[in-house]
């Protein structure tokens, strides 16, 4: 049996964690941890696990193989650094960092301590994607000019995050408002099928007013070293995100609309873009449960490199400066 334990579970995503580790009969969750004990309590009573008021207790403990850190973004710094001094393998809620410049530290720790790291980009296990990351990488679309992504959902609508969640709306602890909490996702496909960025800008625009001083939509520009232009959108204002990926090359194409894949390509038989794609390969586990397949043993699973991570952090930050400043901005480098 593989113990797992929370250091924070303040993210609206700690319940639907919780919910696999439940569903599971390799791991159970021993311990949690928060700095507020009453959210601590609560889980504990739903979980079964002990509730402490140190989270040194847990990084101290031998019978704790791994943690879950879904804490507040500006407290992932002074939790996820001793957890890997600690030799613990740790799952890190996204974004990594507050900024650039925690999110390299942070990996750097991680990766000297050569503990498992996972944090939580599950796009990646999605068949959509991973046969495009396949295509792309054959050349298969040619030279690829343009690429357009977008993750959008009605959070502010519904306002999910009045109560419970409401810190994730605030920028001062959260690090990004919605364009930085959704649009991580995308970017990181965006960076995983094209490289690296060579600058960025985005317009943030504050929507509905549902939260004071927070971002709620907003589009990104990102000019790749590869050549290619891309945009990204990212929202909590949209009722619906029909058309989620377009991709524009000299020798094909390809667009995600409502879930379903449209590909054309000159150099695979049958791919005319006009009826849907259903030659994918299979989904593999990805953000969260990849890194509970990983702790189990499972060495087939990819997880991701935590300085890549960081990078993604690094980005993001140079698409919110530079909508602040109105430029364009150079992601950093440690």
């Amino acid at each position: 049996m593989t113990n797992v334990a929370f250091l924070g579970v303040a993210h609206i995503h700690t319940p639907g964690f919780i919910e696999k580790i439940k569903q599971r009969t390799d791991t159970t969750i021993t311990h949690i941890w928060d700095h507020d004990t009453a959210r601590a309590q609560k889980r504990a009573e739903e979980t079964g696990a002990k509730a402490v008021a140190d989270f040194n207790i847990i990084l101290s403990d031998p019978t704790v193989d791994a943690v879950v850190i879904c804490s507040e973004t500006d407290k992932h710094e002074d939790l996820v650094i001793p957890t890997a001094l600690a030799g613990k393998d740790v799952f890190v809620e996204k974004p990594l960092g507050y900024a650039s410049s925690d999110a390299y530290e942070m990996a750097a720790i991680i990766e000297t301590a050569g503990v498992l790291f996972q944090t939580g980009y599950f796009m990646r296990g999605n068949r959509n994607l991973i046969f495009l990351k396949d295509q792309i990488d054959k050349g298969h679309f040619g030279k690829i000019t343009r690429v357009r992504a977008s993750n959008c959902h009605s959070g502010a609508l519904g306002r999910w995050f009045d109560t419970e969640w409401r810190w994730m709306a605030d920028p001062e602890i959260a690090g990004v408002g919605a364009y930085g909490d959704l649009g991580t996702h995308v970017l990181d496909i965006l960076i995983w099928f094209f490289g690296d960025v060579e600058k960025a800008t985005a317009l943030l625009n504050d929507g509905t007013a549902a939260y004071e001083d927070c971002d709620e939509t907003g589009e990104g520009l990102l000019q790749f070293t590869s050549g290619t232009i891309g945009t990204l959108a990212a929202a909590w204002d949209d009722i619906a995100d029909p058309v989620t990926l377009q991709i524009s090359g000299t020798e094909g194409y390809a667009y995600i609309l409502r879930g379903e894949l449209y590909f054309n390509s000159k150099h695979v038989e049958g791919a005319d873009g006009k009826t849907v794609w259903t030659d994918l390969p299979d989904a593999v586990p990805s953000g969260f449960d990849a890194f509970l397949e990983a702790i189990n043993g499972n060495e087939d699973v990819r997880l991701l490199n935590a300085s890549d991570v960081a990078y993604r952090s690094a980005v993001m930050e140079a698409l919110y400066d530079g909508a602040k400043g109105g430029w364009w901005a150079v992601p950093a480098r440690p």
